[in-house]
């Protein structure tokens, strides 16, 4: 959620499981944003889906084994998932789809059996997202016969990166998307600067009950949590985070991970990755120069590379242009 001046005009709905949050410098296009954001939420879920039966992604699984074109907007998601599996040696990867539907993420969240009995299946490691191979100018995937792609760990902030960028390129102003947590902003800030809270639950029904306050004037800002997408699946509690090293959930050491980057994408690639990287993740994201806030399992927080110290409430993250790689 943002704290912002009195010139600015928001919006908020749901989509996606979570909370969508719009926010603009010109108030009086406020409604031809929203119309902006609600169009390419839907284009990006129609494309992306796999708990759709009509989505695009899920006629490429059909298509495993031949080289197909795919529409350019699957291209790019395809591209931007890729690239996290590039820069983050595999920690966050696409190829984990059959990993989650395992572990019994097969379907919307909403609709998870909370306490399913059943047996998960013996986790072995995803198959890799090098075996993927896209031809970005010519639209081509060949997907090989024993891959699922999930591209959940990228599509929300490469949504939030697109939207805010189109929208601010067509309104004018500065431009605030939110997705579930996951932030972007284009365009210019609004004098103060852009006032976000970070808290560990975005879903509608939690009540967003911020930890912290930072301000950012560019780029983006994510949080990866392990406590808002819970189930039990053979008497373990398991979570929407899975290791591509293991096919498995991480070992447990953060309950969430908030960090400032270059782009949304950029920043959900580093806290994704540090969910999985587990106790190495301080140094990784420092050696990034990612700023970041990393809350253990019993609530203590931890900040690295930049990122305002507790209990400081509201700063600036001078940082906020470094990127991944």
């Amino acid at each position: 959620m943002t704290s912002t001046a009195a010139t600015t005009a928001s919006v908020t709905f749901p989509a996606w499981g979570t909370t969508a949050a719009l926010v603009v410098t010109e108030p009086a296009r406020l409604a031809d944003a929203e119309d902006m954001l609600r169009a390419d939420l839907d284009a990006i879920d129609v494309a992306c889906s796999r708990f759709r039966p009509d989505s695009e992604i899920r006629w490429l699984h059909q298509q495993a084994g031949s080289e197909v074109t795919v529409s350019p907007l699957l291209a790019e998601a395809i591209a931007v998932a890729l690239r996290a599996g590039r820069l983050t040696g595999g920690l966050v990867d696409p190829t984990v789809g059959a990993a989650m539907g395992d572990i019994g993420y097969d379907r919307d969240y909403e609709l998870i059996e909370p306490d399913n009995p059943l047996p998960v299946p013996l986790s072995r490691p995803a198959p890799g997202w090098w075996r993927v191979s896209l031809n970005e100018r010519e639209r081509s995937v060949l997907l090989p016969r024993t891959v699922q792609l999930d591209l959940g760990a990228t599509a929300k902030a490469f949504a939030a990166d697109r939207a805010a960028r189109r929208i601010a390129e067509v309104i004018g102003g500065g431009v605030l998307v939110s997705l579930g947590g996951d932030m972007s902003v284009a365009g210019p800030a609004p004098d103060e600067g852009w006032r976000i809270g970070v808290a560990d639950d975005h879903r509608p029904a939690a009540g967003l009950v911020p930890r912290t306050t930072v301000t950012i004037r560019s780029g983006g800002l994510a949080t990866s949590s392990t406590t808002c997408r819970t189930w039990r699946r053979a008497g373990r509690t398991v979570h929407h985070i899975v290791d591509p090293r293991t096919g498995d959930i991480p070992e447990p050491a953060w309950r969430t991970a908030s960090v400032a980057a270059a782009s949304c994408v950029d920043a959900n690639t580093a806290s994704t990755a540090a969910i999985v990287l587990g106790w190495a993740a301080p140094g990784w994201l420092t050696a990034a120069r990612l700023p970041a806030r990393l809350v253990g399992q019993t609530g203590e927080p931890l900040t690295v590379a930049g990122w305002p110290a507790d209990p400081d409430d509201i700063d600036g993250i001078d940082a906020v242009q470094a990127a991944i790689g």
